[in-house]
């Protein structure tokens, strides 16, 4: 257990975009809301998953939509409020604390503001340990946890509550409903217990997080490399280095799809990247190789220079870049987890190959 102030939610931001792998809305607007908060109502405590009660509530909390919609949609941070006291008052129990259904960007903030504003914790773990774009695609769903009773809520006042008969049914709706409410909207859902969180999350993530973050920023401090400051604390590798040429993207029911093409310079002069994204980045696409990295592992883009994760909403044309391949947990590489999130899923006939083996040997233990 132990607090976390201001500065560690830098931190915190910053990794987290990393592990958002793209995705997870934009880091910059989540911070404003939970520093906001935590100005106003104080440091928010920090527990690890095992000094959480068997028998207590534990309701995630989340932005869901298109990154590209909170550009101009930008939250008023009532909505996730009285989504999660919806659901609360559906399950006639108060929640012990909150955590994150993924880590990335505006999701990894979202909880730490309920947190702060409710005077509630949050737990040190999340769903997937990065981002993926739909609600089913968590650790819980392995698990035969249900995303139901779920609530949804926009910035005019509407709240709705989901029962569904399992969590692919939750994403179809909440999906349609996400549309109809703009594009975006806060959710409260997988309602557990602390004996499930502890069996099936993704343990440390948020401590993860910082420390990526603080990685980077430290890094930048001390005019050291920041990409190799990350490389060091997460043991990844470099897909690529190279110049943003074209970004196409656009909004599909609620998702943000599209491409980024990356010219390749220094030891990747002539070589050419194309990086496909729903949401979070899919697939690294070498001309030559064809696909060289892929989900459930992470394709993270940072600028060359100051180490700064960029999301798929960020991507321009003439960014300077370094594509990095990071391992995903141990869960995703399971038969259950590559059905929820293998690159077959999202319609790429590959087989998944960990990233460490296509980059030579395992990693050190």
């Amino acid at each position: 257990m132990r607090k976390i102030g201001l500065e560690d939610l830098r931190n915190i931001a910053v990794g987290a975009s990393v592990l958002g792998a793209g995705g997870g809305g934009d880091p910059y607007i989540g911070r404003l809301m939970a520093s906001q908060a935590i100005e106003e109502y104080g440091p928010v405590t920090l527990l690890d998953p095992l000094e959480v009660p068997d028998d207590a509530l534990i309701i995630p909390s989340a932005m869901m939509g298109s990154p590209t919609v909170l550009v101009e949609k930008i939250p008023n941070g009532k909505e996730i409020i009285g989504a999660f006291r919806a659901l609360e008052k559906h399950l006639g129990k108060k929640a012990y604390a909150t955590m994150a259904a993924e880590e990335g960007g505006i999701n990894s903030m979202v909880p730490l503001m309920v947190a702060a504003t409710l005077g509630i914790p949050i737990v040190d773990c999340d769903g997937m340990g990065r981002a993926f774009p739909e609600i089913q695609m968590v650790t819980m769903t392995i698990g035969g946890i249900s995303a139901t009773p779920m609530s949804i809520a926009d910035e005019k006042g509407n709240i709705l509550l989901l029962e569904t008969i399992d969590n692919l049914w939750t994403e179809k709706f909440s999906r349609s409903i996400t549309v109809d409410m703009g594009g975006s909207a806060m959710i409260a859902l997988y309602p557990m217990s602390g004996a499930q969180l502890k069996k099936w999350t993704v343990h440390g993530s948020v401590s993860q997080a910082e420390k990526i973050g603080l990685a980077i920023r430290s890094a930048r401090k001390q005019k050291r490399n920041p990409i190799e400051a990350v490389l060091k604390e997460v043991r990844g590798f470099i897909l690529f280095k190279g110049k943003i040429v074209d970004v196409y993207r656009r909004v599909v029911k609620g998702f943000a799809r599209g491409r980024t093409i990356i010219d390749g310079f220094d030891e990747f002069e002539g070589k050419r990247l194309t990086i496909e994204f729903q949401n979070e980045n899919l697939v690294a696409i070498d001309e030559v190789r064809g696909v060289i990295a892929s989900v459930p592992d992470l394709i993270c883009i940072l600028e060359m220079e100051t180490g700064e994760p960029i999301t798929t909403e960020g991507l321009k044309y003439g960014y300077r870049v370094y594509v990095l391949g990071l391992p995903c947990p141990e869960l995703w590489r399971t038969p259950e987890g590559l059905k929820l999130v293998g690159p077959k899923y999202f319609g790429y006939n590959v087989e998944y190959k960990p990233i460490e083996k296509i980059y030579g040997g395992e990693l050190e233990k």
